[in-house]
C-alpha cells in the first residue's frame, strides 16, 4: 500500500493534481500492478487532507522518538529482570531445557 501513497507523494510534489487516472499511470510506470479499489480509496481519502501539512507533522513527529526510546528500552529491562526467577540459576534452567530432549 506504500507505493499507492508515494504515487501522490510524487504527483503533489511536482504540482499535480492527485487522480485516480494519474495515480494508476504512476504506479505502472514503476511496474505495479494498480489495484482501482485502492487507487480511489486513497484518492477519496485524500480530497480533504492538507498534503504539505500531513508532511510536517510526520517530519516532526521523529524528532520527539528518538528520546523516548531510550526511556522505555530501559523500563522494560528493568521488567524482564523482574520477571526472571531469582531462585534459579542459568545452570538449573538449562538442565531443566535439557530433560525436554531426552
Amino acid at each position: 500500500m506504500m507505493e499507492y501513497v508515494y504515487a501522490a507523494m510524487l504527483l503533489h510534489s511536482t504540482g499535480k493534481e492527485v487522480k485516480e487516472e494519474a495515480v494508476t499511470k504512476v504506479l505502472k510506470a514503476a511496474e505495479v500492478d494498480a489495484d482501482s479499489a485502492r487507487v480511489k480509496a486513497l484518492v477519496a481519502s485524500l480530497k480533504e487532507v492538507n498534503i504539505d501539512e500531513a508532511i510536517e507533522k510526520a517530519a516532526a513527529a521523529p524528532a520527539a522518538a528518538p528520546a523516548a526510546a531510550p526511556a522505555e528500552a530501559g523500563a522494560q529491562a528493568k521488567e524482564e529482570k523482574k520477571e526472571e526467577d531469582p531462585g534459579k540459576t542459568e545452570e538449573e534452567a538449562a538442565e531443566g531445557l535439557g530433560s525436554l530432549f531426552g
